[in-house]
């Protein structure tokens, strides 16, 4: 079986460490915290926001018709349109009821980032982390366009997804998988494709979880064991953090016109993060312009009028005890001004105008999502639009990494092979109950090629080409032999001394609502290693939803294609200490996750970031850096605020240009990535990259615009982005570590 040329991107095995201590942090308290009280003011109070006038002429028009709209509503009808109820009807995850005496059918909110969830008729798309593996803008933007179709078809008026919190700063976070990588310019580039694909079709993308959401312990409030209350998580992150590493990527999505934002469950600086004025008011919709509405994620109230006046436009799925009648009568009684649930109502229904969701062509809300789907209903296929395979093909072929190949007769591309067997769970399709179930204390999934985690996220295939099967096929064509052992749990099977090759299928589970138990597991490790000892030519196959250690293994000389300190930022934090009752995480290495962290204190990783093997190689070459004619390098933007901050920000102030040859002789696609090194910053940030295929013998001209934003550092006193006087160092190659071209800016 050849496998695809693979091109350089994130690797599969990613250590994390603490570093610098300047994050915010919790009050020094020496006696246990029994009262909230003791954290008010570390975020601090901002305003209801003034209603937005219209960023562009399309979204001025629709404040235009939702506030006539609104001004026809009276106070109960306001109120309805910012909680959800239960549709009968259709399996919405979240429902806004109708008016039907104006023409408004209701909003179905759905179910997730890679697919339309409890429905039939859809395919399932590539997880987020798989499309950051494919660094490729276009095929990401393909991906959300015609998924961003099948939720239009069902009848879904906002679809819950992209993910970009949790970011990945917590080694075995349980949802890092939904989103696309933990560098926040990967991430936010990819992010804004899938924002601008899935709204080309008229549905709202829900940019989520808004914001510090990095861990499943304690993301939501619980009952310890002596029956007291133990709130969320409490992410405690610096305002410079904040904004170059957090808040970047849901900066590029709001930039990318996103119609609505989902708020996180955790506290951020011990303020619940559906009721953090200084996020949702002072950050979102003043500093960055966001013309949409904020939505809870699910039961992520914990306040009455006092989220809403914090910036929460809508609760989901229901108004629970805070909401609902509560609003209409905190008004009447004095609590709260009336003008902000009219500003509620106004922000979400320009957001339905904004998309045409209005028109009568617009299908009805959960139209193709029955309940129950098990009973007799119509069949409304939205999957079976020919292009949609070929996109589903390529997101799956180009999320794989090639991290370890042995050059001559061993290891990838396989010509022809006489014998392969094959090992491994992960090798053959779900066709019965697992042998070992997913839990807090398992791992992986046993009996089924895992090709999503759990939660929200989670989806069902509409079809599968299991491994096996995909190399029954391929022996087939090619006269090839294959033999297989995918049942033995006790990882002592047996290997045939005539294979050519064996390959192993291994995977690792990781889902919403707990955090994984580890990064590797010994099942696995085991497998792998009984049978490279027994196999020349062993090619291990991994399915992993997040980061994996694969030190156990890796370096076993058959082992030809394929416990260290990670330090505090390897699991999440438990409640503990005078905390107990208020669970507080300190942020305080700052933006040094992941390779800005191994680049700071000069510690080689076993696969950087960016890393990936190819078949063929490539050189480079022409490094020109230069400024653009006319463009302002002043210390501070003074644009107006537009959709993702001041205008200027995205001034382009330099390009770079340079040329990329294939020097092998096969095909190949190289993923060319531009880092920039700030004054006093990390060492190196990624800043740009494109994905070029390059023929034996050719070359490719590359070009990378440098943005004011991209050479900002975010001033706390001035509350602005600030561009540094100074050396900039510029960095072009194929990984973080691997940069033939280096140059320099001057400002």
């Amino acid at each position: 079986m050849k496998f695809p040329s693979f091109s350089s991107t994130p690797a599969l095995s990613v250590f994390l460490l603490p570093l610098h201590l300047f994050s915010a942090s919790a009050q020094h308290a020496t006696v246990n915290i029994t009262s909230d009280s003791y954290f008010y003011g570390q975020s601090p109070y901002v305003a209801p926001a003034a209603l937005p006038s219209g960023s562009s002429e399309s979204w001025t028009t629709a404040y235009a018709k939702a506030t006539e709209f609104v001004s026809q509503l009276s106070q109960e009808e306001k109120s309805n349109l910012t909680f959800g109820v239960r549709a009968t009807e259709t399996r919405c995850v979240g429902f806004i009821a109708p008016i039907e005496r104006l023409g408004f059918k209701g909003i179905c909110l759905q179910d997730a980032g890679n697919r339309v969830r409890l429905a039939d008729g859809v395919n399932a798309w590539s997880s987020g982390l798989h499309v950051g593996a494919t660094w490729n803008k276009k095929l990401a933007y393909q991906r959300a366009l015609r998924m961003g179709a099948e939720f239009k078809a069902k009848g879904v008026q906002i679809a819950l997804g992209p993910v970009v919190g949790p970011i990945g700063r917590v080694a075995e976070g349980g949802r890092n998988w939904e989103g696309f990588s933990n560098d926040p310019y990967l991430c936010g580039v990819l992010a804004a494709e899938t924002v601008r694909g899935i709204q080309e079709n008229g549905v709202v993308a829900s940019t989520k979880h808004f914001i510090g959401n990095e861990q499943e312990l304690n993301r939501n409030p619980s009952t310890n064991s002596q029956r007291q209350k133990v709130e969320s998580i409490s992410s405690n992150i610096d305002d410079k953090t904040l904004h170059e590493l957090y808040l970047w990527p849901f900066q590029d999505a709001v930039k990318a016109g996103t119609g609505n934002i989902m708020c996180s469950y955790n506290r951020v600086n011990n303020s619940y993060g559906c009721q953090n004025s200084k996020l949702q008011n002072g950050i979102l919709k003043e500093e960055l312009g966001f013309q949409g509405f904020v939505v809870t994620d699910w039961e992520a109230l914990h306040g009455g009028y006092v989220a809403a006046e914090a910036g929460l436009d809508m609760v989901m799925p229901s108004g629970g005890v805070f909401w609902g009648s509560n609003l209409t009568a905190a008004i009447n009684n004095g609590s709260m001004n009336a003008s902000v649930l009219d500003n509620m109502a106004t922000r979400i229904i320009a957001t339905w105008y904004q998309f045409g969701q209005d028109s009568e062509d617009y299908p009805d809300p959960g139209v193709g999502i029955p309940r129950p789907l098990t009973a007799q209903h119509v069949f409304l296929d939205a999957a079976t639009v020919p292009s949609s395979k070929q996109v589903l093909l390529n997101s799956a072929i180009e999320g794989h990494v090639l991290v370890k190949n042995t050059n001559g007769s061993r290891g990838l591309p396989l010509q022809k092979p006489e014998l392969v067997s094959v090992f491994g769970y992960d090798a053959v399709s779900p066709t019965k109950n697992p042998t070992q179930r997913p839990s807090n204390r398992d791992s992986q999934i046993i009996n089924q090629t895992m090709i999503v985690g759990g939660g929200s996220g989670a989806n069902n295939r509409l079809y599968i080409s299991s491994p096996l099967e995909a190399l029954s096929q391929r022996a087939y064509e090619d006269n090839s032999q294959l033999l297989w052992d995918i049942t033995n749990v006790n990882s002592t099977a047996q290997v045939h001394s005539a294979s050519d090759a064996c390959l192993v299928f291994i995977n690792a589970w990781a889902s919403e609502g707990y955090d994984r138990p580890g990064v590797h597991d010994d099942y696995s490790d085991a497998l792998v290693n009984n049978i490279a000892d027994q196999c020349h030519n062993t090619i291990v196959i991994v399915h992993n939803a997040g980061v994996r250690l694969v030190d156990v293994f890796i370096d076993h000389p058959n082992v030809t294609a394929n416990e260290s300190d990670y330090g505090a930022l390897l699991s999440p934090t438990p409640p503990e200490g005078v905390y107990w009752l208020f669970p507080q995480d300190d942020f305080r290495e700052g933006v040094y996750i992941d390779y800005r962290a191994f680049d700071e204190k000069n510690i080689t990783p076993r696969y950087e970031f960016g890393f990936g093997l190819s078949y063929t190689t490539f050189e480079y070459s022409s490094l020109e850096i230069m400024k653009v004619d006319g463009s302002s390098t002043d210390e501070y933007p003074v644009g107006e605020i537009v959709e993702g901050g001041q205008e200027d920000l995205w001034d382009v102030l330099f390009h770079v240009t340079a040329s990329v040859a294939n020097s092998g002789t096969v095909n190949g696609a190289e993923v060319s990535q531009l880092y920039v090194g700030l004054p006093g910053g990390p060492v190196r940030q990624l800043r740009g990259f494109s994905k070029v295929d390059v023929a034996p013998g050719r070359s490719v001209d590359l070009k990378f615009d440098l943005q004011r934003r991209d050479l900002s550092v975010w001033d706390v006193v001035a509350q602005k982005w600030q561009l540094q006087k100074g050396d900039y160092k510029i960095y072009l190659g194929g990984s973080s570590r691997d940069l033939p071209l280096e140059g320099a800016l001057n400002i």
